[in-house]
């Protein structure tokens, strides 16, 4: 696999997992401009290959995930609207990328968690915490304000009782927490198991099922005509054909996608 350049972050290709690694160590994995500027490209790098079924997002190193965006540079460049409006834009992209992402995504947090961090783990679509993870929404703490989508996402994921609790409080919760209020879909040590469970499944299913549970979330309540042309599709697919065979003959299937 080769990478179109973005300093900070690495992807890595492991059988059919892709990896994306946040490797700024130096700063806790903090998200400068050019490392939001540069995420949606590596997803689309990504998924434009065929061979991959999954996206992990983690620490290039161990014992960290991503302290949020890089307060420093932002505080540099506070009385600039120009760079400012470029920094926004290019999280917000990112983000909404991330979140839209046509591979299944899994966020292993091993560390701290933290701001724009947290919004990177809640655009993924679950969240993987070792018992090392620590998870904040911290904009009060800063005199700024959350941005919207990443907001949904989280008002989404745990309700809008725990994310005010979250935003409002600006602390920080450890892993068994985070899974009591399902900002962590699962404890461990690894994401290894779940990117191995996903990746050996359809991956025609899962752009649809993750396609139709978007559409949810984004407001949608009832089939329009592409949600039933893509249901009916389905059964035409090579995943089907494969799929079916496996279930009578009773062995495992063999998905090429």
């Amino acid at each position: 696999m080769t990478n179109p350049p973005a300093p900070g972050l690495r992807l890595e290709r492991d059988g059919p997992v892709a990896r994306l690694l946040l490797d700024r160590a130096d700063k806790r994995n903090a998200m400068d401009q050019a490392m939001w500027a540069a995420l949606p490209s590596l997803l689309a790098h990504a998924a434009a290959d065929p061979a991959l079924r999954v996206l992990v997002l983690q620490s290039a190193q161990p014992g960290l995930f991503c302290a949020g965006a890089d307060i420093g540079e932002m505080a540099a460049h506070r009385t600039d609207p120009t760079w400012l409006a470029a920094n926004q834009a290019a999280i917000n992209q990112a983000q909404y990328e991330l979140a839209r992402a046509a591979l299944p995504t899994v966020a292993f947090v091993d560390g701290d968690c933290i701001g724009g961090g947290c919004g990177l783990a809640l655009a993924c679509d679950f969240r993987v915490a070792s018992p090392r993870a620590r998870f904040g929404v911290t904009p009060a703490r800063l005199g700024l304000t959350y941005p919207l989508h990443d907001t949904k996402l989280l008002v989404d994921l745990v309700g809008p009782g725990q994310a005010k609790r979250l935003l409002f409080t600006a602390g920080l919760i450890d892993a068994a927490e985070a899974h009591r209020i399902g900002l962590a879909e699962l404890l461990a040590d690894s994401a290894d198991e779940l990117a191995a469970t996903i990746a050996g499944l359809s991956p025609a299913s899962h752009r649809g099922n993750k396609a139709f549970v978007r559409r949810l979330l984004d407001g949608q309540t009832a089939d329009d005509a592409q949600t039933l042309a893509a249901f009916t599709a389905a059964f035409a697919g090579p995943d089907f054909a494969e799929g079916t065979a496996a279930f009578l003959e009773k062995r495992t299937a063999n998905f090429g996608g």
